[in-house]
């Protein structure tokens, strides 16, 4: 198969939602349909022993959360699909931005009873500012929730975007019966399972006696007045306005059930777009170009708590992506080979000879990448929209046992390769600060440095608004000001200059006296 068909096969997106709207849960049926696993996991059970393919860190199988995005590619059919599993939690939310830049379209999962949530809604941005194609799963129509029309009133008022309804269910909850499949023109009945797939009654419209046998007269009837009524106030399934992110279709089921998702990857395979040009700061990269280019958007530390070893995450933007062959490290501009890249199945590698646009490669990483690093075949690129934002949480770290010095240092610094936390070293005193976006990182932190470093750190409070990093063109403005916020000034982990002030106040007042000073709230600048 030539570079353009295998292009064409791969679907590459993430699937994003507010946490416990079932994502993990989404994400775990979909490998069931690809023969990617033959028993789903659950997220939280006592009685599955099995725990989700994608949650396959320790702590997340105690939390029943997801902390970090997982990666996992399987065949289904025709196509390739490189499925990134994201932490749904905001203070994993820098993971997962980071995440959307390497997907070419994202699945966005919405709790039937809660509707839009907060977390959903800051999603939804950062895939409308890259007019990432969405599609959209209302999930856990087994259970008693709001109107399907409210929902979908709500979507469009909260997420600002154009909905599309490709599948509509027949009652919710207890009394829930099914789903007419409005974009094969099929029904699907219920049937509570949470490893098999559901029955489907073959009909040649709506209109099909078989309807009324299925489900009974009277919710046949309001099944064909709500289509009607879609019919009339939506107008017809556009995939061009889709692919340019305006329309997002949706579709309804229950994941734990295993319903309604055979139906969502089926029409996803369809329309979601095969990967899509990346825009470099130097020119455009079509994914049809021959030469191979790739950026690093992730770095994950001790996949394999045998080796401590980190992974860095690459996506490969165009060409050919081939083991053992010679590849050039942009950033330190050193000539690199990799023997052994590998594919994933979450926890589970495997390596691979060669990769395609859209694919997902895991490099074994001794040190030499950060995110936001180019690799090419030797051309001069530098891929942009990978920044770190402002922390806004600090606290110093500290060592509580002196003979584990060394691998705290180690911990901290593979932890911190990874972009989940940022440390930043204060000039005045020397103590070591973690910056991190919400108070369950430092847990995480934590518990990480003990049981795959086993490294015990303690947590002291410190009083910070925000770290800011500066510079200026006057190098005498510069001095001064580090002169005079001694006490404040710290170094992050590249070297460069970070302000660390203590109330919005202070940040005011020094933007004031020092107007020759650039204050950056992303370290991308």
């Amino acid at each position: 198969m030539g570079l353009n068909e295998e292009i064409q096969r791969r679907r590459t997106f993430a699937i994003i939602s507010h946490p416990d709207a079932g994502k993990t849960t989404l994400t775990e049926k979909l490998l069931l349909f690809g023969g990617a696993i033959h028993v789903a996991g659950a997220v939280k059970s006592n009685k599955i022993k099995k725990t989700a393919t994608s949650d396959w860190m320790e702590i997340e199988k105690q939390r029943g959360i997801s902390v970090a995005t997982s990666v996992m590619g399987f065949n289904y059919g025709d196509y390739k699909i490189n499925i990134l599993d994201t932490p749904g939690h905001q203070d994993f939310a820098e993971d997962t931005y980071r995440t959307l830049t390497a997907v070419d379209s994202v699945i966005i999962v919405v709790d039937v009873a809660k509707g839009v949530e907060q977390q959903t809604r800051k999603l939804m941005e950062v895939c409308r500012m890259r007019n990432t194609p969405v599609i959209i799963f209302v999930n856990k129509l087994d259970r008693e929730g709001r109107d399907p029309f409210d929902i979908l009133d709500e979507l469009e008022n909260e997420l600002k975007i154009s909905v599309r309804p490709l599948s509509w269910p027949i009652n919710i909850g207890a009394k829930f019966k099914g789903v007419y499949n409005i974009y094969e023109g099929a029904l699907d009945l219920f049937k509570p399972d949470k490893q098999k797939v559901t029955e489907r009654v073959e009909i040649t419209d709506v209109n099909d006696p078989a309807v009324d046998e299925a489900v009974g007269a009277a919710d046949a009837a309001k099944l064909r007045e709500d289509l009607d009524l879609i019919e009339g106030v939506y107008p017809e399934f556009d995939r061009q306005a889709y692919l340019e992110g305006k329309v997002a279709p949706v579709f309804f089921g229950s994941a734990l059930n295993t319903f309604g998702v055979k139906e969502l990857l089926d029409c996803f395979v369809k329309i979601a777009p095969s990967p899509k040009p990346t825009v470099a700061e130097e020119r455009m990269i079509n994914p049809h170009e021959e030469n191979f280019t790739g950026f690093i958007f992730k770095i994950h530390a001790n996949m394999d708590p045998n080796h401590r070893s980190c992974i860095a995450f690459c996506k490969v933007c165009s060409g050919k992506f081939e083991r053992n062959a010679n590849y050039k490290h942009v950033r330190s501009g050193k000539m690199m080979r990799f023997a052994a890249p590998t594919a994933f199945m979450a926890q589970k590698k495997s390596v691979v000879d060669e990769a395609y646009p859209g694919d997902i490669v895991g490099i074994p990483d001794t040190g030499n990448f950060k995110i936001g690093d180019t690799l090419t075949t030797g051309e001069e690129l530098h891929f942009k929209g990978l920044p770190s934002f402002s922390p806004e949480m600090f606290k110093y770290i500290e060592n509580t046992d002196p003979m584990k010095s060394k691998q705290l240092e180690k911990g901290i610094q593979q932890l911190m390769d990874e972009g989940v936390a940022q440390l930043f070293v204060n000039q005045f005193n020397g103590r070591k600060i973690i910056g991190t976006v919400g108070q369950l990182q430092f847990e995480v932190i934590q518990y990480r440095l003990l049981h795959e470093y086993g490294a015990q750190c303690r947590w002291e409070p410190i009083s910070l608004y925000k770290a800011c990093w500066i510079d200026s063109d006057d190098p005498e403005a510069l001095a001064a000001f580090k002169k005079r916020k001694h006490q404040f000034m710290a170094i992050d982990r590249q070297g460069r200059d970070v302000f660390l002030a203590d109330s919005n106040y202070v940040l005011q007042m020094a933007r004031n006296d020092f107007p020759a000073i650039n204050f950056y709230f992303s370290s991308e600048f």
